[in-house]
């Protein structure tokens, strides 16, 4: 053997020790250093987790009856693991299934995107409610839709369709936006989550948790006999009892929807919980369920009526005359005037040479408050916003009643509205966002709900049932209790008032004496409504004009009289006199109310009828 003949043996001889040294040592990390990672992973390839849906909590009203339970439903779902590894082919079932669901591809695939993104071994739900005929089609064809399955799962049912809508709200999947906020960390896409009213409220309490099934599945992903390793059932959500009374809603509901837009609330003056809160137009909350056709997002995202806004707690207008219990609260408690103290309504008067007058010109001679809250005198309330148009005691009056802040609702759309001062005037006069200063004229038009004044009926409602309990500003609500399955109370909702204001007895009984007169004394400006009605109430229309529309209609009544135990607002849109619109459907929902207590129904407070 030659020298160079050894070398060469030598080399590689050394060079494949050194390769099986280092095959040795990769062996050796991987069965000792690494054996048990590698083994967990091995065992996780062979199983599989499928989070189950949780039922949503019933909710319920105050006499306990089901508003919105669950219903079972089929979901449609893409199980990617199963599709097509061709591009081609898997293009062609995507496909098909769009078509099948009135969808297109581009929208199929966002959606398998945005879901895979956050959970990627979890089926993706393209679609929920499907017809038994779509089910039957794709069973009858599964070998062209490998990666399909249709799945049982949990749906809203509304038994009354749009009853209560607003409060009730809707459900939806959760978004990608949603998953980023601390309240849906846990949640994982295809999860559905309150979207408004209540069920976006109290969605934690509602929603339940998931349950969770792991199988073992073998190398084609296909489950093996006998191969659930876990079934871990899902935990419903909890019920929510709620305050609404649903004949009382139904009763408004009924009259509002025979004049158009508007809303209405019946509250207990005392506790703020909301008996009935209506708003028209509505809407089916069951429709909302995405995905949407555009018949479904024309009638209600894009419908210009606006039918997914409360009206009851987001609509904003201008009061008339229901807001005169705030200027009379407001002069007494200043000192401004005495109860008794006489003005003199000649029809109109004149300040810098700007002429206010009554409604339709009338004059009523000399009147006191009871007289003029009665008969609506404007002039009377025209001096009394004169008298105090540079002390702010008019506008520090209506804050602390609650105009020009939230309410605190347990519900979303609470809105602050506006409450016009001197000072906000002016700073927009500074900036030049308007061509004038505060003047006089601003507070006498305020001191008959017009002029800049923006509220909604709640606010109006929280304003009277002030007046109504002695000073207390409720905190309105909608929730009233928790319960389990079982129906165990849980938790009781029982806010306190948003804070107390002082109102002296004496002028309390002067001011509910004139809004008794207005609407059941002759001459009074809802006397034709309530002037036979069996029960004693105090309540005052408003009639209050918009620029480019026909007058708002409002009335604001309190009841029984002297001590009330709830109040109604409500407001319609272009509907003309408080008396011939508003009153009436507050005649209907008073009507249901006390004709409910009279068959021994539990009063507002729980209690027997009041």
């Amino acid at each position: 053997m030659t020298n160079r003949l050894a070398l060469r043996i030598a080399v590689f001889g050394g060079f494949g020790v050194v390769l099986f040294a280092i095959l040795f040592f990769r062996l050796w990390q991987l069965q000792v250093l690494d054996g048990d990672t590698y083994l967990a992973e091995a065992k996780n390839n062979r199983t599989r987790e499928y989070r189950v849906g949780a039922p949503r909590g019933e909710i319920l009203d105050r006499d306990g009856e089901v508003l919105v339970g669950n219903r079972t439903s089929l979901a449609l779902q893409i199980n990617p693991r199963k599709l097509p590894a061709d591009p081609r082919e898997r293009r062609a079932e995507l496909s098909q299934l769009a078509e099948l669901t009135h969808s297109t591809l581009r929208s199929v695939r966002r959606r398998m995107r945005e879901e895979l993104k956050l959970a990627p071994a979890a089926p993706v739900t393209l679609r929920r409610d499907v017809g038994n005929y779509l089910v039957y089609y794709l069973q009858e064809n599964q070998e062209r839709f490998p990666g399909v399955e249709v799945q049982r799962v949990f749906v809203r049912d509304y038994p009354d369709e749009t009853l209560a809508a607003h409060v009730l709200g809707a459900v939806g999947e959760v978004s990608e936006e949603d998953l980023e906020e601390a309240r849906y960390r846990e949640l994982q896409p295809g999860d559905e989550v309150g979207q408004d009213g209540v069920e976006y409220a109290y969605d934690e309490i509602l929603r339940g948790k998931p349950g969770l099934t792991r199988i073992q599945v073998d190398a084609l992903g296909q489950p093996t006999p006998g191969g659930q390793l876990v079934s871990q059932p899902p935990a419903p959500g909890r019920s929510l009892k709620l305050s609404i009374d649903a004949d009382v809603q139904a009763a408004g509901e009924a009259g509002l929807a025979a004049y158009g837009s508007g809303g209405f609330v019946t509250m207990d003056v005392d506790t703020g919980e909301l008996i009935a809160v209506g708003s028209s137009p509505t809407f089916d909350p069951e429709l909302l369920t995405p995905p949407l056709t555009q018949k479904q997002v024309d009638e209600t995202i894009r419908n210009p009526a606006q039918p997914l806004v409360n009206r009851a707690v987001s609509g904003l207008y201008p009061t008339g005359s229901t807001f005169k219990i705030v200027p009379a609260l407001a002069a007494l408690e200043n000192g401004v005037i005495t109860p008794s103290e006489p003005i003199y309504d000649n029809g109109s008067i004149t300040v810098g040479g700007q002429r206010f007058q009554n409604a339709g010109g009338e004059a009523y001679g000399s009147v006191s408050m009871v007289r003029a809250l009665q008969v609506s005198s404007d002039v009377y309330f025209y001096e009394l916003g004169l008298d105090m148009w540079d002390s702010g005691d008019l506008q520090r009056t209506a804050h602390m009643l609650g105009f020009g802040r939230e309410t605190g609702i347990d519900l979303p759309g609470d809105i602050e509205g506006l409450l016009p001062t001197q000072r906000w005037r002016n700073e927009l006069y500074a900036e030049g966002e308007t061509d004038r200063p505060w003047s006089a004229g601003d507070n006498i038009q305020l001191a008959t709900g017009q002029g800049d004044l923006q509220a909604s009926p709640l606010q109006m409602a929280v304003a009277y049932a002030a007046l109504g309990n002695g000073g207390a500003v409720v905190t309105p609500h909608v929730g009233k209790e928790v319960t389990d399955a079982f129906g165990r109370v849980l938790k009781e909702f029982t806010p306190p008032p948003r804070r107390q204001i002082q109102i002296d007895p004496e002028y309390r009984s002067v001011i509910l004496e004139g809004l008794h007169d207005a609407a059941q004394t002759p001459g009074g400006t809802s006397y034709e409504i309530f002037g036979n009605f069996p029960v004693p109430v105090a309540g005052k229309t408003g009639t209050a004009q918009r620029i480019g529309q026909a007058d708002q209609s409002w009335y604001l009544i309190l009841a029984p009289y002297p001590d009330p135990k709830i109040v109604t607002a409500v407001t319609i849109e272009e509907g003309g006199f408080g008396a011939e619109a508003a009153a009436p459907i507050a005649l209907d929902i008073l009507e249901a109310y006390f004709n409910k207590q009279s068959t021994g129904a539990a009063g507002p407070n729980g209690g027997s009828p009041g």
